[in-house]
């Protein structure tokens, strides 16, 4: 059983992950203008496990649980489909699931690592619905230049840093995650599946 003090509960508990990267989302979206749209509450944080402890690849992804414009169900060739609701564990329903994969993310410096994470909470829709954030043009997903979209990303983590956030909030980010296990024995989170696509009859 775990010690219910702060320091020590770590300890025995191992580091929680998601629950770190949630106060960080937290101070990110109460800072940055740009993000002051995104309730958390309903954004689920998750984590996966890597298949391959390798520094390229997939580090981090979000998945809207809505169609598009913030529909509930959408069109796919001729037939319509829903998405199943992911719940919180009061029963409030997630329009977003953050995922972050493990090893593979902590591996990486901490501007990287900030960057990343602030890659995915920009594609949220500024109307938070549970769409994605659509750029003109056919690639909606990024706009047209990927390479821009990195950019600005770079640029708000560079300001989100310079407001100066407290240090603990982003501390574990500074370690591998060979570190984190080293420290705190295991690194452990919430783990969300995403939903299935339901076809409507």
């Amino acid at each position: 059983m775990c010690s219910d003090s702060g320091y020590d509960k770590q300890l025995a508990c191992g580091f929680d992950f998601t629950l770190a990267m949630r106060h960080l989302c937290t101070d990110m979206c109460q800072r940055l203008p740009e993000l002051h749209h995104i309730d958390l509450r309903r954004v689920a944080i998750s984590f996966c496990q890597a298949r391959k402890n390798v520094t390229h690849g997939l580090q981090a992804s979000l998945t809207p649980l809505r169609f598009e414009h913030g529909a509930t169900t959408g069109q796919r060739g001729s037939r319509r489909y829903s998405c199943q609701p992911v719940l919180d564990h009061n029963g409030l329903e997630y329009f977003y699931i953050l995922s972050f994969y493990l090893p593979r993310f902590l591996n990486h410096s901490v501007e990287e690592k900030l960057s990343t994470l602030l890659h995915e909470l920009w594609h949220i829709s500024p109307a938070f619905d549970g769409d994605l954030r659509r750029h003109g043009g056919r690639c909606y997903v990024h706009g047209a230049s990927q390479q821009q979209y990195d950019a600005t990303m770079d640029q708000l983590a560079r300001s989100w840093l310079s407001l100066d956030p407290p240090h603990g909030v982003y501390e574990f980010l500074e370690h591998s995650y060979d570190d984190l296990v080293g420290q705190y024995g295991h690194v452990y989170g919430e783990r969300i599946p995403a939903p299935q696509i339901v076809p409507l009859t």
